[in-house]
């Protein structure tokens, strides 16, 4: 049986102040927090930094996609800022990926985004300027070349998890987002999945985002979706 995936907490939010607010709610509940564009591209470095004196651990969630070059030096600022995973777009190729590899030495985890969880085939497919007759195809050939460039892992919707499991293999590691709990709404995610279902499949790792900060209670919804993954 796969060990529990571990629980990031998603800081999707605009200030700094509103990212305190959901910490100290959640205290010693919540020891890893994704810090994403919105929160990185308003507050910097800095949040990072007040994460890591809270005594918590960092996602960076950046998506890097440039010229390797660019990718191996932002994965190695990321590395100093002491990030344990940071994640580059796997349309940027193999060589991108392996630049970030590189950058982010041993201490970084290096996460491959495939399909974006808010697209569904047809969407996907008209981004890649290809008809898709479903994504798993895809999503495999973008996790086998993350396994080739000696990526950590990779983040895929749950329905793909087995199977990236199942064709790449360990060691590498999925991290599934588009996270909902039971009866919770989509908002801007195709591909959802619950916390069981992430389980299940084996994920390593899974976001929980508006499941949490948008809770009236986002202490006891935590707790809820913690033990969903059991």
């Amino acid at each position: 049986m796969p060990s529990r995936p571990e629980p990031i907490v998603a800081l999707d939010l605009p200030t700094f102040e509103s990212a305190r607010t959901i910490v100290s709610q959640l205290g010693a509940r919540a020891n890893f927090y994704k810090v994403g564009l919105q929160l990185f591209a308003a507050e910097g470095p800095r949040v990072v930094d007040w994460l890591h004196a809270e005594g918590k651990r960092v996602f960076l969630d950046l998506k890097l996609h440039d010229i390797p070059t660019t990718v191996r030096r932002a994965a190695e600022s990321s590395r100093a800022l002491d990030v344990a995973l940071l994640t580059v777009h796997g349309l940027g190729g193999e060589q991108m990926v392996r630049a970030a590899v590189e950058g982010a030495g041993g201490e970084t985890g290096i996460l491959v985004v495939t399909i974006l969880t808010s697209m569904d085939a047809a969407e996907a497919g008209a981004a890649l300027g290809k008809p898709l007759r479903g994504l798993e195809e895809e999503v495999l050939r973008l996790a086998g070349m993350a396994r080739a460039s000696g990526a950590h892992g990779v983040v895929c919707g749950g329905a793909e998890c087995a199977a990236v499991l199942a064709d790449a293999g360990a060691p590498l590691r999925v991290l599934v987002p588009g996270i909902r709990l039971t009866g919770e709404g989509a908002d801007d995610q195709v591909r959802m999945t619950t916390p069981s279902e992430a389980s299940r499949a084996g994920a390593a790792y899974v976001v929980l985002g508006r499941a949490v900060t948008r809770a009236t209670d986002p202490g006891a919804a935590y707790e809820r979706a913690v033990a969903a993954l059991s």
